[in-house]
């Protein structure tokens, strides 16, 4: 087990493992299976969980299990401050019920991407935090220009965070020279990792916390490569990250939740199927999620 060094002050930081939902084989939610794997999460050296992300399939989720999502992971948590909830939608009100909710429930903060039915201009991205912010938990920004076309730039972040809208981003543009601008223009916003596979450059370039997919199979060996990494301890980081690499990679594909979910199957954890419109891996992305998983269970990594 990984002792934690869990940030009471600032829960959004640390490892958030943005965590995959267990389905059964016929597509409904297992609530039991996701309450053991939050509390397997904590226990194996993750500082909390991130439900209702992309990784959650949140878009696929009714209402109603959107909401029990949230509720099993604080309850399993054993502290909501340790559970921020992705309250994405496409109407600004809606996710402001969201962060509601998540207050309700006693989340210590949410994630939260920019408005993403159309392109939105600067204004409209800044009145869409601010109302967010409004529901009164601490907003983590979600950059992700890639798939929502709306790109959250150093300049417009370092606005939002003085208009007081967050408190900090999950980077995933994969470009880590923002994060040295971003300390220029607002060097009291916290920067989050927000792509695996970029963890050891942006937690060199000052990242305090890593909202992160493959601790979802492998928690202990994340959780010691995010700790020798903070502690700038190379000669300790960058073989376990060469090694597990290859796995981290996935995290930035588009296959990234099936992926996930193979590997957490292989390292026997409740990973099972997607809904659909995703499906199943097939030919060489499977082969190739199936080989680097084996590989890493086979090196030892938990």
């Amino acid at each position: 087990m990984t002792v934690t060094s869990w940030n009471t002050a600032h829960p959004w930081r640390g490892i958030m493992t943005a965590t995959a939902l267990p389905l059964r084989e016929d597509l409904s939610v297992d609530y039991d299976a996701y309450a053991e794997h939050v509390r397997w999460l904590i226990d194996n050296g993750c500082d909390g969980v991130v439900p209702n992300g992309s990784l959650g399939e949140y878009q696929t989720l009714t209402d109603e299990e959107r909401a029990r999502v949230v509720r099993t992971a604080v309850e399993a948590a054993g502290d909501g401050a340790r559970v921020m909830p992705g309250v994405a939608a496409y109407g600004s009100a809606e996710s402001r019920r969201w962060a509601e909710q998540a207050a309700e429930a006693g989340c210590g903060s949410v994630l939260l991407l920019p408005p993403n039915a159309y392109r939105a201009d600067e204004h409209a991205v800044r009145a869409h935090y601010a109302e967010v912010a409004g529901a009164g938990l601490p907003v983590v920004a979600y950059n992700n220009p890639i798939d929502t076309k709306v790109d959250l730039t150093p300049g417009l972040l370092a606005r939002l965070y003085h208009d007081g809208s967050v408190v900090a981003v999950k980077e995933f543009s994969g470009d880590v020279r923002r994060a040295y601008e971003l300390a220029e223009l607002a060097p009291e916003l916290d920067l989050l990792v927000g792509a695996d596979d970029v963890l050891l450059e942006l937690v060199l370039a000052g990242a305090v916390g890593w909202i992160a997919g493959y601790p979802n199979a492998f928690p202990a060996a994340c959780a010691r490569l995010y700790h020798a990494a903070v502690a700038m301890d190379l000669e300790k980081a960058l073989p376990l990250y060469t090694s597990l690499h290859p796995l981290l990679r996935w995290d930035s594909k588009t296959e990234f939740v099936q992926a996930i979910k193979v590997s957490m199957d292989i390292a026997g954890r409740p990973g099972g199927p997607t809904r659909p419109p995703r499906h199943p891996l097939t030919g060489e992305v499977d082969a190739a999620v199936r080989a680097a998983t084996e590989k890493a269970v086979a090196d030892g990594h938990r």
